[in-house]
């Protein structure tokens, strides 16, 4: 993989996995998916492997990842959901015409038509964002922690009490702030 890339945040949970697409929104964002192969990288790694993309395509993408961290972060903070959001999801969720089909050793996979393969891949998280912010699915939505990220998140945790929306970056960079802040106190150096 190209060193220009960043590398993706996956998680369980397909629909936060794609809002993480863009990460540190409130600090000096990153954006996981710049072009349209980035995209189609992103959707192989995912399970949703496409052919190609173009930009109006990558555009769409955006726009769903978008509406879906807004209706996300309205119900991680039981606020009313955005109703441009909700649209949004709504019409990638119905013109996707991706099935699910279980394979030989009885897992599901997506298939996707060979027609308009990204919309139907854009159909699949839309349906899994409408999953989680609807209740569906065992679980809650969240907010990061951290300042600079405070992407929402899809805790499955039996507490549900997680805080980070990975512990291997939000996590560890709050930790290390923390501790660094603590040193500083003892040798008396910061406040």
């Amino acid at each position: 993989m190209p060193a220009e890339f960043p590398d993706f945040r996956l998680g369980s949970v397909l629909a936060t996995s794609f809002t993480a697409t863009l990460t540190e929104r409130r600090g000096d964002a990153v954006e996981r998916i710049p072009t349209p192969h980035r995209l189609v990288d992103w959707l192989a790694v995912s399970g949703l492997a496409v052919d190609s993309c173009t930009t109006a395509q990558l555009e769409l993408a955006r726009e769903l990842r978008e509406s879906i961290h807004a209706a996300a972060t309205a119900s991680a903070i039981q606020a009313t959901l955005p109703a441009s959001a909700v649209q949004v999801i709504n019409d990638r969720s119905a013109q996707g015409r991706a099935a699910a089909i279980l394979t030989p050793d009885g897992k599901r996979r997506w298939q996707l038509s060979s027609a308009s393969a990204v919309e139907d891949a854009l159909g699949v998280i839309a349906a899994d964002a409408i999953s989680i912010i609807s209740g569906e699915r065992d679980g809650r939505l969240a907010l990061c922690a951290s300042p600079t990220c405070q992407a929402a998140f899809f805790d499955t945790s039996q507490s549900r009490t997680r805080r980070w929306c990975d512990m291997n970056t939000c996590g560890n960079r709050q930790k290390k702030a923390r501790f660094n802040a603590n040193q500083r106190k003892k040798s008396g150096t910061g406040a």
